[in-house]
């Protein structure tokens, strides 16, 4: 922040997280800036509660866009459904904050709206700026969620809401610092947007030089062959085009739900695609059950080091990962490719299920609808090849390499993505506490450059 100024002189805030204040600043509980509504819940049964014209938000709609406004949330509900639960109706401009775990999400109101009981919403007063406020409140989602409590999840309460100090310019000062904010957060957000967009472009390539060799091959002068298939195309002419199932054998795990018990030396994880972490398997939150339940699930899905798991249902089909934990688990709605003491084979199958080979089938399965779940009979099916081993070791020792120049350029992007977002939260922190001085910062004046062009 070198290259804001500070304030001339500051006082002491009384306020732990405040620190010092500029000495024209006061200290106010979010009582004194806003009136605070709770929200609530119709009868969820209740057909004639639902589906009508009133926008009714919940924690899990804030956050989503790329703007701090929100107007509707995934669901709306009817004059009699607002009539029949007690939420509060709130004017544009109220800043609607998730009360619950996460505590601190944030949206500003396009127009009027209520919420759930998991948000507060704050309608602010005359004399401040919503937007200011809002900036406020986004550099305080820490402090917020230490004020939390409860034992199921933490719950921010109105008392404690209303009860926390913030500083508090003048406000011509307060409209200031937003616009301020609005402007600078604006490029950064930019900078943000165009690392993503790298990062996609990367991925893209990545999974299209993958594509490439494992249904191409790597010698470019490779007699071909028509596949058979119309979506794959041509292939080389001394591979095989065969089903998955003929290559290794293909289970899947469970797809009840046993009973869930306490962790003990007489409980066993069951990991489902969520326990996935990148390229290994998590076990901080996973879910344990019984011994007898576990010896029922592993009957028809035995995993061991070095086979292949793969989500088999949801939002994540297909992400997969090569299996390196020696602890015993089950699986839930999981694929198991039996892979062990076959490492090559494993590292193959892999590269095709990050392929888009998988996407590709998965679509034709959907026939144009949503694909939510992948059957056992379906992954036995999929399309794969048999080649020489030789050139199986090839292509993997190529994209091995490959894919680790665009992982770690990936990485390099998430990472400046990271940094970027730190200096975000760092001077919407430092504006809204006093930290630097923006009194006399103005707006640049808008590129003539254009202009310039047209007029040559």
């Amino acid at each position: 922040m070198s290259k804001y100024q500070a304030y001339p002189e500051y006082k002491n805030s009384g306020v732990e997280w405040l620190e010092n204040i500029p000495v024209s600043w006061n200290v106010l509980p979010i009582k004194r800036l806003s009136k605070i509504f709770n929200g609530s819940t119709p009868k969820s049964g209740e057909k004639l509660y639902w589906d009508g014209d009133i926008a009714w938000i919940t924690p899990a709609d804030l956050g989503k866009s790329t703007t701090p406004y929100i107007a509707i949330g995934s669901k709306s509900i009817t004059e009699e459904g607002y009539k029949s639960c007690g939420t509060s109706l709130v004017p544009k401009n109220s800043i609607i904050l998730s009360s619950r775990a996460p505590i601190g999400t944030l949206g500003i109101a396009l127009n009027q709206l209520c919420t759930n009981q998991g948000c507060k919403s704050l309608v602010v007063k005359k004399r401040f700026i919503p937007k200011f406020i809002y900036y406020v409140l986004l550099s305080s989602s820490a402090q917020l969620n230490l004020l939390g409590r409860g034992t199921t999840f933490l719950e921010l309460s109105s008392e404690e809401l209303a009860s926390y100090k913030v500083g508090t310019p003048t406000e011509n000062e307060q409209e200031k610092i937003a616009n301020f904010l609005d402007h600078e957060t604006a490029k950064i957000d930019t900078l943000i947007e165009k690392q993503q967009q790298l990062i996609k472009l990367l991925k893209e390539k990545r999974q299209a030089v993958i594509s490439h060799a494992v249904t191409k091959g790597l010698n470019p002068n490779a007699p071909m062959r028509d596949s058979g298939i119309e979506w794959l195309g041509e292939v080389p002419i001394h591979w095989s085009v065969v089903p998955i199932k003929r290559i290794c054998e293909v289970k899947d795990g469970t797809h009840d739900t046993p009973k869930y018990v306490d962790r003990t030396d007489e409980s066993l994880p069951l990991i489902t695609s969520k326990d996935f972490n990148g390229d290994s398997i998590s076990f901080d939150n996973v879910k344990y059950i019984s011994i007898e339940d576990h010896a029922e699930i592993i009957k028809r899905s035995n995993t061991e080091v070095g086979d292949i798991l793969m989500s088999m249902i949801g939002g994540n089909i297909g992400k997969a990962l090569i299996v390196r934990e020696t602890a015993e688990f089950s699986i839930k709605n999981v694929a198991l490719f039996k892979t062990v003491n076959n490492e090559k084979l494993a590292k193959y199958i892999l590269l095709y299920l990050q392929s888009g080979l998988l996407d590709v089938q998965i679509s034709l399965l959907s026939r144009g609808g949503a694909q939510g779940f992948l059957s056992l009979g379906d992954l036995r099916n999929l399309v794969f090849f048999k080649l020489p081993e030789n050139e199986l070791n090839d292509i993997i020792e190529f994209l091995s390499k490959r894919a680790i120049k665009y992982d770690n350029l990936i990485k390099k992007a998430v990472s400046a993505i990271k940094i970027i977002q730190e200096r975000r939260t760092a001077l919407i922190s430092a504006a809204v506490t006093g930290k630097i001085d923006v009194r006399k910062w103005q707006a640049p004046e808008p590129s003539n450059k254009n202009n310039k062009e047209v007029a040559a």
